[in-house]
């Protein structure tokens, strides 16, 4: 399959269902640890990278961030647009590639939330957290979040999973590539009697192999949680929360 399958997976259907499943209160709670885990001051300058529909951002700028966002989805960014506008709110939102930010010591934080962090193969994902480095200002922090860490996914993988929000039904069907190290799933998305098909690859990362990709890109790890509300990370975790900082030199 294409390892660019993220181009053109958050379209149609599949684009509906992410809208739903995520609640208002959700994006609130991760808000609120964003602004206090990147520890930025009061209109610091933050990066929301890839930003989707801009969820994050928009909350942040009401707490009176600048905030920049960027994704590769036309229709996300449009829709950022739209929702910044009808809320009165000014953001800077790009349309890009997440691995060619061209900016050079420009913000004060930046985040990667929604599962993004593992989108790409060992190199690429370090040529991403390099750029994003030089995007920051020197002990600027970089916070992101992950289910495909191999100490959360591996002993948690269904082979078949089902999920139903309102009136979309979603069919996953998940397989570890061990030649690749990456899970890839098959989705299939029904609605109103459409079906819609999708595949996405996930590259798998121990906790000390992302330790090491940081630190290669001039990062060193402040914090690992099992989530926003502070618990531990462990194996079996379904969720890793890393709090890293670019080196001051």
């Amino acid at each position: 399959m294409e390892l660019n399958w993220y181009e053109d997976f958050f379209q149609g259907v599949a684009l509906d269902l992410w809208r739903r499943a995520i609640s208002a209160d959700q994006t609130k709670a991760e808000a609120a640890f964003l602004a206090k885990a990147l520890k930025a001051k009061r209109n610091g300058k933050l990066l929301d990278v890839p930003c989707g529909n801009g969820r994050h951002s928009l909350e942040l700028a009401k707490r009176g961030f600048r905030m920049t966002g960027l994704d590769i989805s036309e229709e996300f960014i449009q829709e950022a647009q739209n929702l910044s506008k009808a809320q009165g709110v000014l953001i800077e939102w790009v349309l890009g590639d997440m691995c060619q930010i061209q900016r050079i010591s420009e913000f004060d934080g930046a985040f990667c939330l929604g599962n993004s962090f593992g989108y790409f193969d060992y190199q690429d994902m370090l040529a991403f957290l390099r750029r994003l480095a030089r995007a920051l200002k020197p002990g600027a922090r970089f916070v992101f979040d992950s289910h495909m860490a191999a100490e959360s996914i591996l002993p948690n993988l269904r082979e078949r999973e089902w999920f139903q929000v309102d009136d979309i039904l979603l069919a996953m069907e998940n397989s570890y590539r061990v030649e690749l190290g990456c899970v890839e799933t098959q989705y299939t998305f029904v609605k109103s009697g459409k079906v819609e098909n999708r595949t996405s690859l996930h590259w798998v990362y121990t906790l000390a192999e992302i330790r090491r990709m940081l630190e290669n890109a001039g990062f060193s790890i402040l914090e690992t949680h099992g989530g926003i509300d502070g618990r531990p990370f462990a194996f079996g975790s379904p969720l890793l929360v890393v709090t890293a900082q670019k080196e001051s030199q």
